[in-house]
C-alpha cells in the first residue's frame, strides 16, 4: 500500500498523456486532419512532460492525509498544509484557464492591452493559488481527518465543471474566427479543466485500490503502518 499513492498518481498522468492527442485533435477541427503530425510530435516535447511530472507530484502530494489516515497514522499539521496546497495549485489552473479563455473571447490579445492582459491573468492564477491555499486549510484544518479529502474533492469537482462552462463555450466561439491561433488560450483552459476534473478523482482511486488489497489480505497487517 505504500506504493499505491505513487501508481495513483502515475496512472493519472498516463490517463493525461493517452487523452492529450484526442483531445487536442478534435478541439481543432478541421485544421487537426491535415496536421495530425504536429500534435503527435508536441507529446514528445520537454513541456508536455515538465506538465506531466509537475500534475503527478500534486496527485501524490494531495494523498498524504488519505494514506495517513487509511494506516492509522497521525496526521501532521505539515501534511495538511502540502494537501492544502496541492489542492489550492489545482483550484489555482481553473482560475487561470477560465481567465484565459475568457481572455480570448473578448479579443485583447494585440499591442500593450494584451500583454497587460496575460499579466493580469497570470496574477490572478498565482493570487487564487494563496487564497485556496489558506482557506483550504483552515477548512480542513478544523474538520475530521476523514472530511478532509472528500472536502477538497467537492471543491474540485465543482470547479472544474463551471471553468468547463466557460472554456467549452468560449472555444467554440472563438474557432469560427479567422486568426491563426484562435483557440489557443481556450484549449488551455479545456486542458486545465479536464485535468482538474481527473485529478479529484485520485484519492477515491486510492481507496478502491485500499478497500480491494483488504478484501484479498485479510488476515495480514498493513505494510502502510510504521512500527
Amino acid at each position: 500500500m505504500k506504493k499505491w499513492p505513487l501508481i495513483v498518481a502515475l496512472l493519472y498522468a498516463a490517463i493525461l498523456y493517452v487523452l492529450l492527442l484526442p483531445l487536442s485533435w478534435v478541439a481543432f477541427l478541421p485544421q487537426a486532419i491535415l496536421e495530425l503530425s504536429d500534435y503527435t510530435d508536441n507529446l514528445g516535447e520537454w513541456q508536455t512532460w515538465m506538465v506531466l511530472a509537475i500534475m503527478v507530484i500534486a496527485q501524490f502530494a494531495i494523498l498524504r492525509v488519505p494514506v495517513a489516515a487509511a494506516s492509522g497514522r497521525p496526521v501532521r499539521r505539515r501534511s495538511i498544509w502540502v494537501t492544502a496546497i496541492a489542492a489550492a495549485f489545482m483550484m489555482g489552473l481553473l482560475v487561470l484557464g477560465g481567465a484565459l479563455s475568457l481572455m480570448e473571447w473578448i479579443d485583447r490579445m494585440e499591442g500593450k492591452e494584451g500583454d497587460y492582459g496575460m499579466l493580469a491573468v497570470l496574477i490572478s492564477g498565482l493570487l487564487s493559488w494563496v487564497f485556496w491555499a489558506i482557506y483550504f486549510y483552515r477548512k480542513t484544518s478544523a474538520s475530521p481527518v476523514a472530511e478532509m479529502t472528500p472536502t477538497l474533492q467537492k471543491y474540485l469537482w465543482r470547479g472544474s465543471i463551471l471553468e468547463l462552462l466557460i472554456a467549452v463555450p468560449t472555444h467554440i466561439v472563438v474557432r469560427q474566427r479567422d486568426d491563426c491561433c484562435a483557440g489557443f488560450l481556450t484549449f488551455i483552459g479545456l486542458t486545465c479543466g479536464v485535468a482538474v476534473m481527473l485529478f479529484a478523482f485520485g484519492p477515491s482511486l486510492y481507496f478502491l485500490f485500499a478497500a480491494r488489497w483488504r478484501r484479498l489480505h485479510p488476515s495480514e497487517r498493513d505494510p502502510s503502518i510504521d512500527d
